[in-house]
């Protein structure tokens, strides 16, 4: 049976974090996952999910400052990019999270590529001992223009660049729909470099169960690659969480 990931950056979003894990659990997910939870003590979090059950799976870097995406890929902000690793690997070994995903940022050319590749190294050297996972995910260039990261192609070109064994792909099935389409066949292609799934309705990024993408298909697909994570649920439900999960149910 396929099972899910909660992604508390979108749903339950009207609950504290902790409140939004015990709704997850009570709603039949089997883990969760968030963007950014530096502004909960990560203790209280450790506790909601003892008290749930749930394990996290991932969480994010810092955007930096207001209007940006991250700080991984920009010349001369090493030092921010680094101290945002820093803040999130820390946060994520006191809750037992199982990855955390760098965030590029807005870039572009040869300088960023090359302060990425060093970030990214420096962030697997420090996560590996926690045995933590390090992710990297395209954005499409319809929501995040500019991104430094904008396809599946472009992560497996840096992830064999970096050559750490704890760097891996969040594939998100909404992100490639919006720029590559052929999910299945992508999904499986670069299945050996996927550390996490994540998904959503194409275009308008709301629940599974409606718009371009057969999510039946494509769950099926996926268990039959023998992906047996639980997949990450990260989309935007139009009222409450509640009344947005038939999907699962189907």
């Amino acid at each position: 049976m396929t099972q899910f990931s909660a992604n508390l950056g979108f749903l339950w979003r009207e609950l504290s974090l902790p409140e939004a894990i015990a709704a997850a659990q009570a709603a039949g997910f089997h883990a969760v996952e968030c963007h950014w939870p530096y502004d909960t003590p990560a203790e209280d979090i450790a506790l909601a999910l003892h008290d749930s059950g749930l394990k996290m799976l991932g969480i994010n870097t810092v955007r930096g400052n207001p209007g940006e995406n991250g700080l991984a890929a920009l010349p001369g902000r090493e030092a921010e990019a680094r101290a945002a690793i820093d803040q999130a690997l820390a946060y994520a070994a006191t809750i037992q999270a199982q990855m955390v995903h760098v965030m590029a940022g807005f870039a572009g050319g040869t300088d960023a590529r090359a302060v990425y590749l060093a970030n990214l190294t420096y962030a697997a050297r420090q996560a590996a001992p926690l045995g933590i996972t390090i992710l990297i995910e395209p954005l499409n260039r319809h929501d995040a223009p500019g991104y430094f990261l904008q396809t599946t192609d472009q992560a497996r070109e840096i992830i064999s660049a970096v050559g750490a064994a704890n760097l891996k792909l969040m594939f998100d099935c909404y992100h490639v729909g919006r720029t590559e389409g052929d999910i299945t066949t992508r999904f499986k292609d670069l299945m050996p470099i996927i550390g996490h799934v994540q998904f959503a309705s194409v275009p308008d990024r709301g629940p599974p169960d409606h718009g371009e993408l057969d999510y039946s298909m494509i769950f099926s697909a996926i268990a039959d690659a023998g992906w047996t994570a639980p997949l990450g649920a990260e989309y935007k439900p139009k009222g409450p969480t509640a009344e947005s999960l038939g999907w699962m149910a189907a």
